[in-house]
């Protein structure tokens, strides 16, 4: 771990593009009224028709219909007629820096590397990413600092927690692979010892933190109900919150039953039963839904929007491989158990939002190029659709809802004092939730990312 402590990886890059972060800043400092768009504010309030937001300093001053709205006297003007502005979105779940594109493992895990992916994220309207349970913690704390000091060119916001397992458990075979190599888990056996890794957690400020409650099909060793309970609780003693790995029916009802603030996944071998369901309306966990990892990937369809990104030959290699793997979307004929797994997920994702589970936007991206930063969070968004949540409040899952959860109370909607983070649409995704990838531009902070520069950068470097 120590090799990642210093950020020079990234210095030549910061300071190749400070001139043009300086730039930003300082027209940032005038005010601009985007108007005559749509504007959807992201809390799931009516859109405002012939909308007007003024935006100063990187930070939204006012937003409603134009003619209503107070605009300084010399503000620039942008016509956005025919177009849909919504907040950027907001994922809580991913696994930062180990994806490389061509290799994937510990070796890629740089603050470069970790830049990068932020970038992926913020080109396909992602504003703030959370890294949960792999980011190596120190590390982590200091890209945060880095990047609120400036010192990094735009790119999504980065958030982490630490991860906490039994030993020899925890992430998956591929994940496993990295965390183990830069000993990102906490690895605890014991009430007491898990008591102590959160107070080290605590004091260094952070806010959450993930367990993994699955033994991987009877694979791997277990957390004990004993060890998370002792983790809910003191972690609660600190107000951090708990995110609970937890796959199957049985693990879900006793990490929601003991109090954990987050689940993650959504049951897909069985159906929910009622009792779950009631506990459920008692307890209102979060919950993301992190669908898209074992879906087929869209790759498969020759879709520009999500290729774009990804070096030629990632894309054809995955367009070649027909055989399934573990974590490895594929182009092959969908297995026999597709339609299963499709009622199941289409029961399950109804009966989790009505009954009280309050979605929010997370990928599990980071695994597999197949299914990677930011082109995931539409493939998700549109999962929901598909099994009954509407696109208001999808859009609501992906934007203000994961700011409350993770307490950033200045993103996730379109509202006075809020940042200035935001996705000028081509299309409607209220008549259309696929239209949340017809992006015009994206703006953080009030400033225009150069999407294009960045499809520049990487295609060049996947032909190096």
């Amino acid at each position: 771990m120590r090799r990642l402590n210093g950020l020079a990886g990234v210095a030549v890059v910061a300071v190749a593009l400070s001139s043009t972060v300086s730039s930003q800043s300082r027209s940032a400092a005038r005010a601009v009224v985007y108007e005559n768009a749509r504007l959807i504010v992201g809390d799931g309030s009516a859109a405002i028709e012939a909308g007007a937001l003024v935006v100063q300093d990187g930070r939204i001053t006012a937003v409603g219909r134009k003619g209503d709205v107070s605009v300084p006297a010399n503000a620039a003007h942008v016509d956005l007629s025919g177009r849909t502005v919504m907040p950027a979105m907001i994922d809580v779940h991913v696994h930062i820096g180990y994806e490389g594109y061509t290799r994937w493992g510990a070796d890629n895990y740089t603050a470069q590397n970790v830049l990068d992916h932020l970038q992926r994220e913020a080109f396909y309207g992602v504003a703030a990413t959370q890294s949960v349970g792999s980011s190596p913690t120190d590390p982590s704390i200091q890209f945060q600092r880095d990047q609120e000091a400036g010192k990094f060119p735009p790119a999504s916001r980065f958030l982490f927690m630490p991860g906490m397992a039994p030993p020899g458990g925890g992430p998956d075979a591929v994940l496993l692979k990295g965390t183990t190599a830069l000993h990102a888990v906490y690895e605890v056996s014991t009430p007491e010892a898990a008591r102590a890794a959160v107070q080290e957690m605590a004091a260094k400020n952070l806010k959450s933190v993930k367990i993994w409650v699955d033994d991987r099909r009877g694979t791997y060793p277990k957390m004990t109900p004993e060890v998370y309970a002792a983790i809910i609780d003191e972690a609660h003693r600190h107000q951090m919150k708990v995110h609970a790995h937890a796959t199957t029916l049985p693990d879900q009802k006793a990490v929601v039953r003991a109090g954990v603030d987050v689940l993650v996944h959504t049951v897909q071998g069985e159906k929910l039963d009622d009792e779950f369901l009631a506990l459920l309306r008692e307890k209102k966990p979060y919950w993301t839904t992190v669908i898209g990892l074992g879906d087929r990937t869209e790759i498969c369809d020759h879709d520009p929007f999500v290729d774009q990104t990804l070096p030629a030959s990632v894309v054809q290699a995955i367009r070649a491989t027909t055989e399934p793997r573990p974590l490895a979307p594929n182009c092959g004929p969908r297995s026999p158990n597709f339609a299963a797994r499709e009622e199941t997920l289409a029961n399950n994702v109804s009966k989790m939002v009505s009954n009280g589970a309050r979605l929010v936007l997370g990928t599990d991206a980071g695994i597999h190029p197949g299914y990677t930063f930011g082109s995931a969070d539409h493939h998700e968004i549109a999962r929901w659709v598909q099994f009954g949540v509407s696109p208001m409040e999808a859009i609501v899952a992906a934007t203000s809802r994961p700011a409350d959860l993770m307490g950033l109370n200045d993103m996730g909607s379109l509202a006075p004092g809020k940042r200035a983070d935001f996705i000028v649409l081509n299309a409607n995704p209220l008549d259309d939730i696929r239209n949340s990838r017809r992006i015009a531009n994206v703006y953080l902070r009030g400033a225009k990312l150069d999407r294009e520069a960045l499809v520049a950068k990487w295609k060049k470097g996947s032909k190096t």
